[in-house]
């Protein structure tokens, strides 16, 4: 790993390496029910940077994140993306892909030298925006979604996320979160 790289991380340096966590907690719909899911997960965080975009610099982590339902093999959920910081802006952006056909563009205004923040997208923003293959926009629309972030003390992370989802047949809002305490590796 550069220095440079990691000189220019900002709130996001501590996050470079590999993390993982058996204490996760999906609460989600499968079959029309809500389900309480515990999971175990993989982060990687690859640092990366300069990223120019005219003037804009950005130093970034590349990231991929794998999660298993305890004691099975096969991964029930997968992402990869981009967390990135702009300096001169004071955003943390998280750019990622979910193997269903939904992409997100999450951002926020964070301190240099945070140790907690909040990422948020919002179906329809132009900047941190949310979009999703035809079939998920008619089932299970996603209006918003939000990530809060602690990096601890005691080399780990945790973070909490919300994904709200629109279920016309249910004409109701449900919301999909996440939760986990990750240990650096």
């Amino acid at each position: 790993m550069s220095d440079e790289i990691i000189n220019n991380l900002g709130p996001l340096a501590p996050l470079a390496g590999v993390w993982e966590s058996d204490k996760g907690v999906d609460v989600s719909r499968i079959h029309g029910k809500e389900t309480t899911t515990k999971f175990r997960e993989k982060i990687v965080f690859e640092p990366l940077g300069p990223v120019n975009n005219g003037p804009q610099a950005l130093y970034g982590l590349r990231y991929s994140t794998l999660c298993w339902r305890l004691n099975e093999v096969d991964p029930f959920h997968e992402e990869l993306g981009y967390w990135l910081w702009d300096k001169d802006r004071n955003q943390v952006l998280r750019s990622f892909t979910i193997p269903r056909g939904v992409v997100v563009n999450a951002g926020g205004y964070v301190e240099e030298d945070s140790k907690s923040f909040r990422l948020e997208a919002e179906l329809g923003s132009e900047t941190y925006g949310i979009l999703s293959n035809r079939y998920l926009d008619d089932s299970y629309k996603t209006k918003r979604y939000y990530l809060e972030i602690t990096i601890n003390d005691d080399n780990s992370f945790s973070y909490k996320e919300n994904t709200q989802l629109w279920i016309p047949i249910d004409q109701a809002i449900f919301d999909h979160t996440d939760q986990n305490v990750l240990k650096k590796v």
